[in-house]
């Protein structure tokens, strides 16, 4: 054990501290999980802030159009449209009127290939 005295803020401190040699280094982190595929094709539109789902103006299979309204957000007693980013066919809606959603929480998939 070697002992030092270490100064923090004007105020000092007496360590230990013990020389490990040959200690095993320590393990790496895990590599972070990929994240979940979604469908081939698929654009992911989702919540940009925290509010609540007023209206779902699409169903699945819907044909929409870059710039449609796909669903309205209150979010500080204001509505926000919810605008499709690309030309599509709505592949699955992943809320509903009336749902509590957070910042990025996937609202729904559009198939760009359709």
């Amino acid at each position: 054990m070697k002992k030092y005295r270490v100064n923090v803020n004007g105020t000092a401190y007496e360590i230990e501290l013990e020389e490990l040699t040959g200690a095993a280094p320590a393990p790496a982190a895990a590599p972070a999980p990929a994240p979940a595929a979604g469908p081939v094709g698929g654009e992911k539109v989702t919540a940009p802030m925290p509010g609540t789902i007023l209206s779902v103006n699409v169903n699945q299979g819907d044909v929409v159009k870059r710039g449609q309204i796909l669903m309205v957000l209150e979010a500080m007693k204001m509505e926000n449209e919810i605008l499709s980013p690309i030309d599509g066919r709505i592949l699955s809606i992943n809320t509903s009127k009336g749902a509590s959603v957070e910042s990025g929480a996937l609202l729904c998939v559009i198939d760009r290939r359709a």
